[in-house]
Formats: structure tokens, sequence, C-alpha cells
């Protein structure tokens, strides 16, 4: 069965994005377009990651499916865990004495990606609308436990679990109406809006987009579940706008489409060196286009063959391209 080239593409721009987004990170504090615009990439790029990671969930649910999948995320999250330790020991980053079920950094998603697989078996058997309903109850009642945070991703793994089971009850054809004209252009006017909001809202504390705090850690501990309500239409209504935009045509890049787990496990030890080593400094538009045309060059080398040959039998327990190299 042939690739739909609109997924494909969806997850380049998508990890674009999240490279993009952590490039910036140390730059928000000093600068509010900076601030503004990093704020405005975390409203949708995981949420719509996590959506397209639930479109391609099988939730098959039995032994086999639970071994593959242990296989497919458990593994390599235990590996990279122990990857970075030992990699932020070594750049002298502070923090790299963790224990096992507290993710580094980003690979939260893999351990919520597994738990997301295996809480789909039971959602999966309601109604959709039932089931998500359930799913986004739960992600607002989560937040009032301050126990509930970065540990096993555990707050992660139940505020973003809507996104993917939405993505799990999606057409093709229904995700493919979203390329009509007239959700295209308003979509312009949503996602300039929301820029704009995000720019002149006093002290917006990007934590909520970020889903791993309790609302008391986000000095919001009565009306906690009312802001990440908005938060969920906020990101909802982003999810459209932005894949609304997304090509269906076929491109050379198209391809890289199904290697961005590599990009996301790897790009890490490339912006945390970049952090600890203080490398770049944003003092002008020519700085700003050098960390965007950074961040694209890293998503062409890290889904590049020879990068994929070198990691394939650490991130999939497999050598198929190695293998292949070696018989030519």
């Amino acid at each position: 069965m042939e690739r739909n080239a609109f997924f494909d593409n969806a997850k380049v721009v998508l990890i674009f994005f999240v490279v993009f987004g952590h490039m910036i990170q140390p730059f928000v504090d000093g600068s509010r377009e900076m601030s503004t615009l990093y704020s405005w990439i975390y409203t949708f790029h995981m949420p719509a990651f996590i959506l397209m990671s639930g479109f391609f969930a099988k939730g098959a649910g039995n032994f086999s499916y639970i071994i593959n999948l242990v296989k497919k995320l458990l593994v390599p999250y235990l590996i990279f865990q122990v990857l970075y330790s030992g990699y932020y020991f070594l750049i002298g980053k502070s923090g790299w004495q963790t224990d096992l079920f507290s993710p580094h950094w980003a690979l939260w998603f893999l351990f919520s990606l597994f738990s997301w697989h295996l809480l789909l078996y039971w959602f999966k058997k309601l109604p959709p609308l039932l089931s998500i309903a359930i799913a986004l109850q739960i992600g607002l009642i989560i937040g009032y436990f301050g126990e509930i945070g970065h540990t096993f991703s555990l707050s992660r793994t139940f505020v973003f679990f809507p996104f993917f089971l939405i993505g799990y009850f999606l057409t093709e054809k229904q995700i493919m109406l979203l390329k009509h004209k007239s959700v295209k252009i308003a979509s312009l006017v949503i996602m300039s809006a929301v820029f704009v909001s995000i720019y002149f809202m006093p002290e917006f504390n990007s934590g909520w987009l970020l889903a791993s705090k309790s609302y008391g850690d986000l000095g919001m501990a009565e009306y906690g579940g009312l802001a990440r309500l908005l938060v969920y239409i906020t990101a909802a209504i982003m999810v459209v706008s932005v894949l609304a935009w997304i090509p269906k045509a076929h491109y050379n890049w198209t391809k890289l489409g199904a290697r961005t787990l590599y990009v996301y496990l790897l790009h890490g030890f490339f912006i945390q060196y970049f952090r600890q080593a203080d490398v770049f400094q944003i003092n002008g538009l020519h700085d700003f286009l050098g960390l965007a045309a950074l961040s694209l060059g890293l998503v062409f080398l890290l889904s590049s063959r020879p990068i994929l040959g070198l990691w394939q039998p650490v991130i999939e327990g497999k050598a198929s391209i190695l293998k292949q190299n070696l018989k030519t």
C-alpha cells in the first residue's frame, strides 16, 4: 500500500518545528518576539505529532503487539536514557544523574507513546466521542495532583492522550477535509490571531504548553482546569490550521517523513551541546535565519542514510541498512 505523501510531509514539517523550537529555547527570556514564537510553535507541534502517531496506531493489544511495542519504544528509551546521562556528564551538564524513569529531556515521548498504545486497548472499545470526552476529562483533572509530574512521564501522558485518541479515530478522508480552501483561509487568520494573542498576553507561562507540571506549580491551583481547557482548544485549532497547509504532493524530501524518530532521538546531542557551550546568540534577523537553516540542516543530516545505517541497530534493533551497504 502506497504511503500518503501528506502524512510524511506533515511529519517532516513538524520535526523541523521540534528541532527549531529546541534551538531557540535559550533565547526566549531575552526577547519578547522569540518568546512568542517559541510558545506559538509549542501550541501545535507536539499535539500534531501525537495526533499523527495515533492515526497510525494499530491498538491490537495482544501479547505480540505489546512485545513489539517494548522493542520499538521501551528498549530505545532505556538505551538513550543511559546514552544521554553519559553525554550530559561529558559536556558538564547538571542533572545528568537521574533515575531511569525520569526521562531525560525529549525522551518522555517514547515512554508516553508506549503508554498511549496500552491505554488505547481500553479506550478504543468506547464510542469515539465518549472515549475522547473521558480522555479530556482525565487530562483536565490530572493537573490538580501535584504528585503526578515528570516521573514516568505521567503528566504528559494523560494531558496529551486526547490528541493521540483523536488521531486514532480519525479517517484519512476526514483529515483530507482540512485541505478545503475555506479551511486554509480561516487557518491564516487563526494562526495570526494566536501569535498576536501570545505576544500581548502578560507573562504567559510556556509550562502550560509543556504539560509536565501541576496547576499549583503553574500558579493557578484553583482555576487550572479552565486554563488547560483553553490550551486544549487553542492546540486543537492550531493543529487544524497547520495541517491545512501541509502539501499533498510528493517531493524529494517526502521520504524523510519515515525517518523522523531518528531526528527526534538524535538532535538532542547537538542541541544540548549548543546550549552548554553557549555557541549561538541572536542579535538580528541573520542570526535567526541562521538557526532556522541549521535546524533544517539537522533534520536532513539526522535522517540521511549514513546516520540511519549507523543508528538503526540502536533505535530499531536491526542492521538491514548496514547489511545492504556491505553487500553492495
